[in-house]
């Protein structure tokens, strides 16, 4: 069965019309013929989207009660057993009311798309998971409803429904979003202009690299070879030298002058040049290339110009940035340089900058390394030197009417020979001192015009001129080999040194690893295999890149680690000698792997240590605390069936009054370590409602006496989005806490107060408070300060309220009461402008 297609309205904010485009899409859907249902679209009351609601097949919602409220949800086997071609499902990252099949809206989708069918859904920008510390930064909010990146990433389609903020905040005092009574509020903090400003920007953002994965995929596929100048894409050219600095800052300041500018930085090391680079200098450019919001790529090339091409047309650049040459003139004998090369090849859609900088023309560091890979047009000049040279020379000197000498034309002959050498290597040499040979015995040894020698001076000459001739040939070949392979290895060694420097201090994950080996090595992608045994499947660790093989036998070039490991890799085959360097890569691939599976078992091993811990208190304050109370109730129940003593009404309703008592206080132990117990697990699930303050502070104050705490609630105070259930045992526990250490004769002052987008609850207490070290400690689990008696609880209550006012998106901390005492402050979101019971389409609070 196909699998399902997903499109996805996303917007920056709530309002912007999500759901309206939606119920459009789906209406023109309709007029086509299509089988399309409404399995769950949410209009909170807004007209407009309640009327595009009609028409379209709407399926039954399935009713789940919790906490003594019936909530409604999508009914996804109904949709199932009805199998439209299209189901319309809103908000995609809600979170479903437990008892629900799914946590989350996006699973039930993903069971719709696994069953063939089709899902149009929306989401806001600041529900996508990747983007929540950035939004909290930005509208001082943090998003507890969230939706996976790669959910989003993996949909068919992804439309951005947009709207300038000043038109979303007329809606917005239009009554078109929210009702009247909310407006005022909303737009003085969600819906600030900037706020709103800063969303639409991440939305655009995100969506312009949703289609620039699109454009690379279609490149890809199509083998688009030529430059798209969709953006500005600027590739800065380095050489480890000083002036990389300048060229990172000149093309940054490029990449502003369009939106949506890309810097990536790159240093090629390479067999033939660039001899001079520093390690602590490369590593100096790319913390600025990443400081200025670019990217640092090394890249292993021998011909740098073409190398420095080729991947700037690999990521679609548009502009070069390169450095003026460091060479003195006199190196200009040896090539243009790789600027000139680059500005030359590039072609019509590669812009190149070369860009002056102060150690412009003041000589290398280092000499230029001769390679010897010396490229099809240094071989062609080499032979042409080697074979026509020579002739050339024959003819020169045989129109010289005086004779310069046997030995002076050996030399120049030699001459000849050293710079075909030079040029070509060892056979452009050999071939120039066999043809240097032959004429130089028919035109200048006697008798000439003729291959025989009569003086035997001339023939030991001659092979002596030979024998020089062969051997300055083999050593210069020599020397331009052992140079190729010194330059090669250093920059194998720069390569392996970064390497090892990064994985073994654990800086570079799998993922980040392999795209260096597609990246360096020039592949389409790279998989980390592994199998349990050589009878196993295959499968993939971890991959990069677009259709990664799945079998060492379906790649390009694999190396094998250990017996049931594989590093694969597709695009083309690599010579051997790089394969030194490709297995190292893999050795690192394994033990970045093996850390990542350590770093899972320790923190599997912590929680495991920590809930031990846990466990270990709670058999102890279970075998200690309990039994306080229990050894109450049994005394009392033992007193009363006692049938030698005549018990008087008094001290009957005494002893049942102590029964209860005691009850009560076994049923708040036994609470507080279910409680502890559902924190530790992270079954804690919040239902995040519209609540008053004053509706919930006076009903969590029933386990204390009356007079040991004075109200302070104002009822002007803006409503708070929390679970009412677990705010009323956050107040009820912190406040038992300040009654059993505050003196008798203060009663606990418990206010609260807005400020800003935060609401404070602040329970102060006149005790002898605590010290600013043991501030934290007092949150721990069974932690009890100073000399509370034994019998004075487990000390969970604390540790309970923090965990259940974190989970509703609060914070609760302690400070000092002036004049002595302890404040505890629980500070909560301020609701964000929704109707009381509707469901929120602004930021909710998550399952923990």
């Amino acid at each position: 069965m196909a699998r399902g297609k997903l499109r996805i309205y996303l917007g920056a904010a709530p309002g912007v019309g999500k759901t309206y485009a939606m119920l459009s899409e789906a209406h023109r859907r309709v007029e086509r013929g299509t089988d399309c249902v409404v399995a769950f679209v949410e209009h909170h009351g807004r007209p407009r989207t309640e009327v595009m609601l009609h028409g379209l097949e709407e399926m039954p919602r399935r009713e789940l009660e919790y906490r003594g409220t019936s909530f409604t949800e999508m009914d996804i086997d109904a949709v199932l057993a009805r199998r439209p071609e299209v189901a319309l499902v809103d908000e995609l990252a809600h979170t479903n009311v437990p008892g629900s099949r799914n946590a989350k809206r996006w699973q039930d989708v993903e069971e719709l798309l696994a069953a063939g069918i089709d899902v149009i859904s929306t989401v806001n920008i600041q529900h996508l998971e990747s983007l929540g510390d950035i939004v909290e930064s930005i509208t001082g909010v943090r998003q507890q409803e969230t939706v996976p990146d790669e959910v989003v990433r993996r949909a068919d389609q992804v439309e951005l429904v947009d709207m300038s903020p000043e038109a979303l905040r007329r809606r917005m005092a239009h009554g078109n979003i929210y009702r009247p009574d909310k407006v005022d509020a909303a737009l003085s903090n969600y819906f600030r202009p900037g706020n709103l400003t800063a969303l639409r920007e991440l939305a655009l953002l995100w969506v312009a690299d949703r289609v620039d994965e699109y454009l690379n995929a279609y490149r890809s596929e199509h083998e688009v070879s030529a430059i798209w100048g969709s953006r500005e894409r600027i590739v800065v050219g380095l050489t480890g030298g000083p002036e990389g600095r300048t060229l990172i800052r000149r093309a940054a300041r490029l990449a502003e002058k369009g939106a949506g500018g890309e810097v990536l930085a790159v240093y090629i090391a390479r067999s033939d040049g660039l001899t001079s680079a520093s390690p602590k200098e490369l590593a100096v450019q790319r913390g600025l290339v990443e400081d200025l919001g670019g990217t640092f790529h090394h890249v292993v090339g021998d011909d740098v110009p073409a190398a420095l091409l080729d991947f700037a047309r690999g990521v679609n650049a548009t502009q070069i940035v390169l450095g003026v040459s460091r060479r003195n003139s006199w190196q200009y004998v040896f090539g243009p340089g790789v600027g000139a090369t680059v500005a030359r090849d590039s072609g019509p859609d590669l812009d190149v900058h070369l860009i002056t900088h102060a150690e412009a023309g003041k000589g290398r560091g280092l000499p230029v390394a001769r390679g010897a890979r010396l490229g099809r047009a240094r071989i062609v000049r080499g032979w042409l030197v080697g074979v026509l040279g020579p002739l050339l020379l024959t003819v020169l000197l045989t129109s010289v009417t005086r004779e310069v000498g046997l030995a002076n034309d050996m030399l120049l002959f030699l001459t000849l020979t050293v710079a075909a050498a030079l040029l070509g290597g060892l056979l452009p040499a050999l071939a120039s001192a066999v043809v240097g040979s032959l004429l130089l015995n028919w035109y200048f040894t006697p008798p000439v015009h003729t291959l025989t020698i009569a003086d035997p001076d001339n023939i030991v000459a001659i092979a002596i001129f030979v024998g020089v001739a062969v051997a300055v040939a083999s050593v210069v070949d020599l020397a331009a080999r052992r140079t190729h392979q010194a330059a090669r290895l250093r920059a194998e060694s720069e390569i392996l040194s970064f390497l090892a420097g990064n994985v073994l201090r654990g800086e570079t994950s799998l993922e980040e690893l392999l795209e260096r080996v597609r990246e360096t090595f020039g592949m389409e992608s790279a998989a980390l295999l592994e199998r349990a045994s050589d009878v196993e499947p295959w499968t993939c660790a971890g991959s990069v890149g677009p259709r990664p093989c799945g079998s060492p036998e379906d790649a390009d070039v694999d190396v094998p680690v250990g017996d049931h490991m594989a590093l694969a890799l597709t695009g083309r085959v690599l010579p051997a000698e790089d394969r030194r360097v490709l297995a190292a890569f893999a050795v690192q691939s394994a033990v970045a792997l093996d850390r990542r599976r350590l770093q899972e078992e320790a923190d599997r091993a912590r929680t495991l240590a920590e809930g031990n811990r846990i466990r270990t208190a709670l058999l102890a304050a279970v075998s200690h605390d309990l039994r306080t109370p229990l050894a109450g109730i049994k005394a009392a129940v033992s007193s009363l069936r006692s049938d030698d003593v005549a018990w008087s009404e008094e001290d009957q309703a005494e002893l049942l009054a102590a029964i209860e008592e005691g009850a009560d206080r076994l049923d708040h132990l036994v609470g507080n370590l279910l409680d502890m117990s559902r924190l530790q697990t992270g079954t804690v699930t919040p239902l995040i409602r519209e609540v008053d303050l004053d509706e919930v502070v006076p009903m969590a104050l029933g386990g204390v006496p009356e007079d040991s705490v004075e109200l302070d609630i104002p009822e002007t105070l803006p409503m708070v989005s929390v679970d009412k259930g677990l705010l009323e045992r956050v107040v009820a526990n912190v406040v038992e806490n300040a009654v059993k250490y505050s003196r008798q004769d203060e009663p606990v002052l418990v206010s609260a107060s807005a400020i800003a987008d935060r609401v404070e609850v602040r329970v102060v207490d006149r005790g002898p408070g605590v010290p600013d070290e043991a501030k934290e400690r007092i949150f721990a689990p069974f932690q009890r300060y100073g000399d509370a008696p034994r019998g004075a609880g487990v000390g969970l209550g604390l540790a309970v309220a923090r965990g259940f006012a974190e989970a509703m998106g609060g914070t609760i901390s302690a400070e000092d009461t002036p004049g002595g005492g302890l404040t505890m402050v629980l500070s909560l979101r301020m609701a964000g402008g929704r109707r009381p019971g509707e469901e929120p389409e602004l930021p909710r609070a998550a399952v923990y």
